[in-house]
């Protein structure tokens, strides 16, 4: 059974933020949060979290060199990243004055430098609540919220040849999935496996008329081929905003929001990828409380979840989101084959037993898995 083992606090607190694995490394970009500046534009700021110390650290901000080429991205919320060869590639997300953008970055994680690769083709308007799926050289961008001549939903598919540095417009057939977004997207093979999100009644268009469907659609790359394959099993109510990952031929989903139940989640979904049957996960551990907008990076057998935003737990009645909902900055890690030592552990934490007897190794390891960040400020209290 899947164990969740640790818990810290006190990384960046952010929402909407993209994050992709290199190496050892697990690098943030971005995001939001309550209170931050949204509306200039601000160079994005890089965290990297050290998967082994499980410390976070900020990374240099941007030159002044980089910044007036306008090499580095805008600080933003709703983009998307992928890692291609050890640097990373960003894409979309939107600033609350400047819209949605549809420039292409790139972030080397060994020279911690920014650049802006010139691309060619047939480029997607800027957009934010996108997916994004590395899919052999190219990275493939479905759906989202597009800004244009008019606002909507997008359904569309590009692909970015990353070699090549080429956008083509892919005109997919098939059982074409709604307009969405904060939908999620999973690589498997050749296969984009799009689970959730939300949608208008009106198709591409904002009328708050909103619904969310937990169809299954699956875009085939190869032969441009969308299918909706039947689902089985114990299916997950539609959502939007929450994570999909990949372990072992596997696709997962955890947490999510769905507005017309007013529920945020925290449950473990799998799919079997195999015969496209459900099933729900039960875990073991502390599990993380409900919540939207964070981000899942598989790790070997761990997968680390951090940040999102979570309900509170004394909501104001007829209070707006921002009076009802708190930006978090903790980290959970979810070990999907966890060993004797592990589970050991874990049990000397829960139950606060004396270490002074155990190797200096395993003392070293206790102190990484219960100390907290320092990175984040706390949440105010309520006065009174």
């Amino acid at each position: 059974m899947p164990h969740w083992t640790v818990h810290l606090d006190g990384g960046p607190r952010r929402v909407n933020h993209a994050a992709a694995l290199v190496g050892n490394w697990i690098y943030m970009f971005g995001g939001y949060c309550t209170g931050g500046d949204y509306h200039s534009l601000i160079p994005i700021d890089v965290y990297a979290l050290d998967t082994v110390l499980l410390r976070w650290r900020k990374l240099p901000i941007a030159s002044g060199e980089e910044t007036s080429q306008k090499l580095v991205p805008y600080l933003r919320y709703g983009h998307s990243v992928v890692n291609y060869e050890g640097k990373v590639y960003l894409w979309g997300g939107r600033n609350d004055n400047y819209g949605a953008c549809n420039k292409v970055f790139c972030y080397d994680t060994k020279t911690l430098k920014w650049s802006r690769p010139r691309t060619e083709g047939e480029r997607p308007g800027g957009r934010d609540g996108h997916t994004a799926c590395l899919i052999g050289d190219n990275m493939y961008i479905f759906g989202g919220f597009e800004d244009g001549m008019v606002q909507c939903y997008a359904n569309t598919v590009y692909s970015l040849d990353l070699k090549e540095m080429f956008w083509t417009y892919i005109k997919a057939k098939g059982d074409i999935p709604h307009w969405r977004d904060f939908h999620t997207a999973a690589a498997y093979h050749h296969r984009m496996i799009v689970f959730g999100g939300r949608s208008d009644e009106s198709g591409p268009y904002y009328t708050n008329r909103e619904f969310y469907c937990n169809r299954l659609q699956v875009l085939d790359t190869q032969t441009k081929v969308w299918s909706a394959p039947p689902t089985t099993g114990d299916i997950p109510i539609g959502r939007r905003s929450h994570s999909a990952f990949m372990y072992r031929d596997h696709m997962y989903i955890f947490g999510g929001y769905n507005d017309i139940t007013k529920m945020h989640y925290n449950d473990l979904y799998r799919l079997d990828l195999c015969n496209y049957e459900w099933s729900k996960v039960m875990t073991s551990g502390q599990t993380p409380r409900n919540r939207r907008r964070q981000c899942c990076i598989v790790v070997q057998d761990h997968v680390i979840m951090f940040g999102g935003t979570s309900p509170k737990d004394t909501p104001i009645p007829g209070g707006s989101d921002d009076e009802n909902l708190m930006d978090l900055a903790d980290l959970h890690i979810l070990d999907f084959a966890p060993s004797l030592k592990t589970l050991c552990k874990v049990a000397v934490i829960r139950y606060q037993l004396d270490i002074s007897c155990l190797p200096l190794d395993i003392r070293w390891e206790l102190e990484a898995m219960t100390t907290d960040n320092s990175i984040s400020q706390p949440l105010e209290m309520p006065q009174g």
